[in-house]
């Protein structure tokens, strides 16, 4: 199949002039339509059957999707429709899209287009039903135009976008403004538009070509019978758990609990922690767990100076602080426990309500204060400790209810200075020769799998080196990511598709649902251009999203074969597709 794509008008200001020579190798290369089709692109004229030659248009040649023949007349001047307007009207009759365009810092020759032979051209597009794309190339002044003459005459010579869109509506056409001829806007944007008009006149002609190759190819393989929807299916992604997740690892982590809560005046066990956790949440965890030890200060049983008021009276660390190996009422060990002593009363009476909060992100101030009212009774008593909690966690008051404090502070973000670090990591990943370190508290509330392999009878539940195979150290690392972070940005397709294998293994569905949609993300981007010369087999995709049971995402690539059939049925690995 071939698609002839015509092109009136000139991109340069002042365009070219009676008696000029139409166009230049040297311009034409600096063209939009030849900028778009690359160096594939070949000067002649068109040898295609049927083809009319015109010799006041420039013919250059390219292929598109693997075999398709492109043929570009292009034209700049417009008196060439004042001197030979039959001529031109026999080239427009033979256009599959038709390409209009002008400077935008050429008003003059705008109004003539506008004026002069737009109002010829209208009656015929309509007739023959050719898409038209208008494009603006150049850039505009903005702002308010200068005072000097100089600056006021340039101004006015620039034409609004107004008008251009104006005109584009009474030709029925795409309107475009591209300020400058680079790839991004040529290849991006021109481009994108331009593909689309050529999918769409392919098939088009596909359906008014009869079948030739009829009984020839017994088995030749044919589209899929979908049914067309207006949208690609939608991939859906469940709401993130990750609060739940941290509330269930207090409530039934005690197992990895490494810290102890006792009361400054019972003596009595409070409650349960995990370090990790809180040296993450709040600094005054970090002084408090990773500062001096009390046997260098043995007359006084709290570690941090004593302030009144300050978070430094709130906790203390027990003498003797550091305990290997001590046993717990649900018969498991630790390897080492650090006593706290909540001497604050009121923070004693409240530490399950305080400790909730931090794990579920240190954030919902609002429910933490309701918790406190049910406790308490007492406004003030209130007041007092959420100023203590606040002083603990380094929050300032005015700042806390911003919205952009708020969005800085939501649940996932409180592991991120965990994320592959050795502060309190209790288990070390090696993977293909890389040491990642982790936390299986962290591990274990976000992973089922991990659950089960650090707290059952395996070997990497006895284990601190636990080494990982059939992964890259890249893609468990982001998998890693993801159960630190709660979000997932693939840099690639193919890494996303890792990503996705990864967290099939360890069923993680969410991460599994958050690759999918990368996948496909990506996938769209694509200009068909560079959907049909990319490297990436979708085929492929496709077979490995069945394979792992990417559902969705195997639905999701089915209809995007189908909507781009004639890219992908070029392609070799297309023939590796079933019947079915």
């Amino acid at each position: 199949m071939s698609i002839h794509i015509v092109a009136l008008g000139s991109e340069c200001p002042g365009g070219v002039g009676p008696g000029e020579e139409p166009m230049g190798q040297g311009q034409l290369q600096g063209g939009l339509l030849w900028s778009y089709l690359g160096q594939g692109a070949t000067v002649g004229p068109c040898d295609l059957e049927g083809s009319l030659h015109n010799p006041a248009f420039m013919e250059y040649t390219s292929r598109v999707f693997g075999d398709v023949a492109v043929v570009v007349r292009d034209c700049p001047s417009w008196d060439l429709l004042d001197s030979d307007w039959a001529g031109v009207r026999k080239v427009l009759e033979q256009a599959d899209i038709l390409v209009i365009k002008y400077a935008v810092t050429d008003k003059l020759a705008f109004q003539q287009v506008r004026n002069g032979y737009a109002p010829r051209l209208r009656p015929l597009l309509r007739h023959w039903g050719v898409p038209v794309i208008l494009v603006a190339v150049g850039a505009r002044l903005n702002g308010p135009p200068c005072t000097c003459p100089l600056c006021a005459s340039d101004w006015s010579s620039c034409v609004p976008h107004s008008e251009g869109l104006q005109l584009s509506r009474d030709l029925g056409a795409t309107y475009l403004e591209l300020p400058s001829l680079n790839h991004v806007f040529v290849g991006r944007y021109f481009g994108s538009v331009l593909e689309y008009f050529m999918i769409q006149c392919l098939k088009h002609k596909a359906k008014e070509r009869p079948d030739k190759r009829r009984g020839n190819k017994v088995n030749e393989l044919r589209p899929p019978h979908l049914e067309q929807p207006a949208r690609l299916p939608p991939i859906r992604v469940e709401e993130s758990s990750f609060s739940q997740d941290m509330q269930w690892l207090l409530e039934r982590g005690v197992q990895f609990a490494d810290v102890a809560f006792y009361g400054g005046d019972s003596g009595k066990e409070l409650g349960w922690a995990h370090a990790a956790v809180l040296c993450a949440v709040s600094p005054y965890f970090r002084q408090l767990l990773l500062g001096p030890k009390t046997r260098e200060r043995p007359q006084s049983r709290c570690v941090c100076r004593e302030r009144d008021g300050g978070p430094h009276s709130m906790l203390s660390t027990w003498d003797g602080s550091i305990i290997d190996d001590m046993p717990r009422s649900d018969g498991h060990t630790a390897g080492r426990l650090t006593r706290l002593v909540v001497k604050d009363p009121l923070l004693c009476m409240c530490l399950w309500e305080t400790l909730m909060f931090i794990y579920r992100g240190a954030w919902e101030w609002e429910h933490l204060q309701e918790a406190l009212e049910e406790k308490l009774k007492n406004s003030l008593a209130v007041a007092q400790l959420m100023e203590r909690i606040r002083s603990l966690l380094s929050r300032d008051r005015s700042s806390r209810d911003t919205p952009s404090a708020r969005a800085a502070q939501l649940g996932p973000q409180t592991l991120v200075n965990l994320f592959n670090s050795p502060l309190y990591s209790d288990v070390i990943f090696m993977v293909q020769g890389s040491v990642l370190p982790a936390h299986r508290a962290v591990l274990v509330a976000r992973c089922d799998v991990m659950a089960a392999m650090f707290s059952g009878k395996y070997a990497e539940a006895r284990s601190r080196v636990v080494p990982i195979h059939g992964v890259s150290s890249d893609t468990f690392l982001s998998f890693l990511e993801y159960l630190y972070t709660d979000s997932c940005c693939p840099a690639s397709v193919l890494q996303a598709m890792a990503v996705l294998v990864c967290a099939e293994m360890y069923q993680v569905k969410r991460l599994q649902h958050l690759c999918e949609v990368c996948v496909c993300a990506y996938l769209q981007s694509m200009p068909s251009r560079e959907l049909s010369s990319t490297g990436i087999s979708v085929v492929r995709l496709l077979r490995r999203a069945k394979c792992h049971n990417a559902e969705q995402l195997y639905i999701w690539l089915l209809h995007f074969i189908a909507n781009n059939y004639l890219i992908f049925s070029h392609k070799p690995d297309f023939l590796e597709l079933s019947g079915q």
